[in-house]
């Protein structure tokens, strides 16, 4: 039942104690704002380590040589490894079944390319018609290079979004242009794009036409994979490092590394690298949500404090209540509404400007692994409701306090 008289009481001591009651709430209302915009950024950096993974398959493993550390069979450290053609294809003999796509990959350097009359200053590079999906390269125009351009050797050249604009701004379409490299035409078939623009300064020729136009005998810069899919994170993590695993024994044994030298043979997994990503985000939401927490708590203890002195300033007039026939459960209600008001009024606010403030700012922030840092509105709006029972919590301990105040001392008490 609306009690008119006790909310009348509510406001007057509010009024009375403007500026403690301010405090208190700020502390409260700050301890839901803090606890908000961390968990926020805390999705943000998972958004951010999402992204940063999705720019090429999310399974993919890349092999790239180094130069040796360690002597191992007779043979001195400071050997450079060449990865060859030969080891691509044993690998992908031995390794089949793990497999899904396969690439090697060559750097063309030492090269003119020219368009007309115009210098292009991008990267060329050699790749297998499957590269595609290892890449995650989205085709806007045309095709990509297929297994005919590659076992035919073919003088086809596929460019990135970028490229376009910056060379071909004028046309409508770039496809069936032919660009010079190095004195030998190659003809346009396919426009692709990224999500980092970066990323689309390049031009992919066949991985054949690479190697057999441009000098590259059989050597290969870098061998590149993907994995099947698998059920869960887990078993697609322990998949990719059992991959990883056999593969590295496998190019260090044909290439005489020493086993424990980590210089000779690098292979990465994304896999891997997630699982190590999303589990540093994951102690860093730990520690976000116990600085909120922390925050919360200190802002219902103050509550509590707040109502123990509330109670004691009261102290005669609850006594006189008393003296009139007032129940201890209705002076525990009058403390506890007081509590719960003061909790719900700030809890609600920190609420609503912490969550105004993802909505607008959110979207916008775009920086090194954190992207749109947003939360969960169930899981927010949880926590309000939390803080207000903590809130209420706080305050039944000086109000039960209040409710067994003795009517003879309450009187005597100035």
């Amino acid at each position: 039942m609306f009690d008119i008289e006790r909310w009348q009481e509510i406001f007057d001591t509010i009024r009375k104690n403007k500026l403690r009651t301010f405090l208190t709430g700020l502390s409260v209302a700050s301890g839901i704002f803090i606890l908000v915009i961390l968990l926020g950024f805390g999705n943000g950096m998972q958004n951010g380590i999402a992204r940063e993974f999705e720019q090429d398959a999310a399974t993919s493993v890349w092999v790239w040589p180094g130069t040796t550390t360690k002597e191992y069979k007779g043979l001195n450290p400071g050997r450079r490894i060449e990865l060859r053609n030969e080891n691509y294809e044993n690998s992908a003999t031995m390794l089949a079944d793990f497999i899904e796509y396969k690439s090697p990959r060559i750097f063309v350097r030492d090269v003119t390319v020219n368009y007309g009359k115009e210098a292009l200053v991008y990267g060329i590079q050699g790749v297998s018609y499957q590269f595609q999906f290892i890449e995650n390269a989205k085709m806007r125009e045309g095709r990509f290079l297929n297994y005919q351009d590659e076992i035919g050797t073919a003088k086809v050249a596929i460019i990135g979004n970028k490229i376009k604009k910056d060379v071909f701004g004028d046309l409508d379409t770039p496809i069936g242009e032919f660009i010079d490299i190095s004195g030998i035409p190659f003809k346009i078939i396919g426009v692709f794009w990224e999500q980092e623009e970066r990323e689309e300064e390049r031009i992919y020729i066949p991985i054949t036409t690479a190697q057999r136009v441009f000098n590259g005998a059989d050597r290969l810069n870098n061998l590149s994979y993907t994995l099947p899919p698998m059920e869960n994170f887990d078993e697609a993590v322990a998949q990719a490092v059992n991959f990883k695993n056999e593969l590295e024994s496998y190019l260090k044994q044909v290439h005489i590394v020493a086993p424990d030298d980590t210089s000779g043979i690098f292979v990465w997994s994304a896999m891997e690298e997630a699982k190590r990503y999303y589990g540093l985000t994951g102690n860093i939401k730990i520690f976000f949500w116990f600085v909120g927490i922390c925050t919360i708590v200190a802002g219902v203890v103050g509550v509590s404090n707040i109502m123990f002195i509330v109670v004691r300033e009261r102290t005669r007039e609850i006594g006189i209540r008393k003296a009139l026939g007032a129940k201890p459960w209705s002076i525990v209600g009058m403390i506890l509404q007081e509590s719960i008001f003061v909790t719900t009024i700030a809890g609600f606010s920190g609420f609503i400007f912490s969550m105004g403030l993802l909505e607008l700012v959110g979207p916008n922030v775009e920086v090194d692994y954190v992207v749109n840092p947003s939360v969960d509105f169930n899981i927010a709006i949880s926590m309000v409701f939390v803080l207000i029972i903590a809130g209420a919590l706080a305050g039944f301990f000086p109000a039960w306090r209040a409710a067994k105040v003795q009517v003879i001392e309450a009187l005597k008490d100035e």
